[in-house]
């Protein structure tokens, strides 16, 4: 085995297998901690995912956008970093791009993202009944 994936596997965070899947569109909700100071506390960064990049799990980053105030705000989030707590998905978004620059340059209703539909597998519409 690689010695480079020997380290990797070592560093590996176990919470990142906990996060939901989200893709590009997507509306997730980031609980990141903050240090100031001497203290902690949690704070919720909600936006659109507008890319993910990265090949390696040690390197893999997502952006997330939100418009606070009227003005855009983009961070980028390391998927191995021991400062987030949570991500949760309150939407998962239809778009045709894996990176959505384009919605940096609209606003208001032209930057409303279609919710994608999932309909159950019919195996477990019958166990639901």
């Amino acid at each position: 085995m690689d010695l480079m994936k020997v380290v990797e596997q070592s560093f590996a965070n176990e919470k990142v297998a906990e996060y939901p899947k989200f893709k590009a569109g997507d509306t997730i909700t980031v609980t990141y901690r903050i240090k100031e100071g001497d203290k902690e506390r949690l704070q919720n960064f909600r936006g659109v995912v507008i890319q993910e990049r990265g090949a390696t799990p040690t390197t893999r980053t997502f952006t997330v956008r939100k418009v606070s105030g009227g003005i855009g705000v983009e961070r980028i989030f390391p998927f191995q970093s021991p400062f987030i707590e949570k991500i949760e998905l309150n939407k998962a978004g239809k778009v045709r791009r894996a990176r959505i620059f384009y919605l940096r340059n609209l606003s208001g209703k032209k930057a409303r993202i279609k919710e994608r539909k999932y309909s159950a597998p019919k195996n477990e519409e019958k166990s639901a009944e």
